[in-house]
């Protein structure tokens, strides 16, 4: 068993290069998104933060399901908590909490099938989808996730040529 990646053996430069410009990016991510408010949707993207740094050349990694898999997160997530506030399911024979529950998981399933029928999959997404029902926020968080995954996409672009698989 090994414990160092052969390809960090024989040039640790990228690794370094690369894993400093995902800290700096998600530090500007954590210093204008309120740390405590909002901390599961500041961990979808500290994951595609790894995916577009780390993975860049996956299909994940690309423009399309970073920018779509996100939008269509975001659509179904909020669509979902929506639903949790419809005061009619207090009528129902289950605990507030069975209800947050089961709309979390239909919201993730909904969300996975519609970045797979769209060609848009990004798994961070799906999580970003599942945080919006279970936790507060407001309409700036979203404003700024989305603004933060279109940095994303741009910084993607722009260092292409440059990043590198490191796994």
């Amino acid at each position: 068993m090994r414990l160092f990646d052969k390809k960090a053996r024989r040039n640790i430069r990228p690794y370094f290069i690369q894993c400093s410009l995902a800290t700096l990016t998600i530090l500007l991510i954590l210093v204008f998104l309120d740390v405590i408010k909002h901390t599961a949707i500041i961990a979808t993207l500290g994951s595609s933060v790894f995916l577009i740094f780390a993975l860049p050349s996956t299909y994940s990694s690309r423009p399309r399901p970073l920018l779509g898999g996100y939008l269509i997160a975001i659509i179904i997530g909020s669509l979902f908590y929506f639903l949790t506030t419809l005061g009619a399911l207090e009528y129902l024979p289950v605990s507030p909490k069975t209800i947050y529950i089961v709309f979390g998981a239909m919201a993730v399933g909904l969300t996975i099938f519609a970045m797979a029928v769209t060609d848009t999959g990004h798994a961070p997404a799906a999580g970003m989808s599942l945080s919006l029902v279970l936790n507060t926020w407001d309409y700036r968080a979203l404003l700024f996730v989305v603004m933060a995954v279109v940095i994303l996409a741009l910084i993607r672009y722009l260092f292409r040529s440059m990043l590198v698989d490191l796994t």
